[in-house]
């Protein structure tokens, strides 16, 4: 395969506690089940530390993204208030930080997870948006 149709990637790490509820395990019989599998407690306001993995296209091997600057810019979204953490899905979260990436980075593929505790939680791929469509 020729290293000219490779697809290049970088990715970054980092985390943040939020507090999250999800107000439909309360009363959704699919969820506050009343045996083993029911998750009623997750209705109400509890603690956890995010975890995201943000992989993002760069086109050259020179890195056109820098690793250390890319994460700096991800943690300051949160940490500067642009973004909010708390009462929204690990897919709500993932959809909120890709609008702010794919506005500053256009053009390119990006994959964010994002999970709960880095036990549980979401993978989302977006492709590249072509411009001017």
């Amino acid at each position: 395969m020729s290293k000219m149709l490779a697809k290049r990637y970088i990715w970054v790490t980092f985390q943040k506690e939020g507090i999250h509820k999800y107000p439909a395990a309360l009363e959704d019989p699919l969820l506050a089940t009343g045996d083993e599998y029911d998750v009623s407690f997750l209705g109400y306001p509890h603690r956890h530390i995010f975890h995201f993995k943000i992989q993002i296209e760069v086109f050259h091997n020179d890195r056109d993204i820098e690793f250390i600057q890319f994460q700096r810019w991800l943690e300051n979204l949160y940490n500067k208030g642009t973004l909010e953490l708390d009462f929204k899905s690990c897919e709500m979260i993932s959809d909120d930080l890709y609008d702010q990436i794919s506005e500053r980075y256009t053009g390119r593929s990006i994959t964010i997870n994002v999970s709960e505790d880095n036990e549980n939680g979401c993978r989302i791929y977006y492709p590249a948006k072509l411009e001017n469509i």
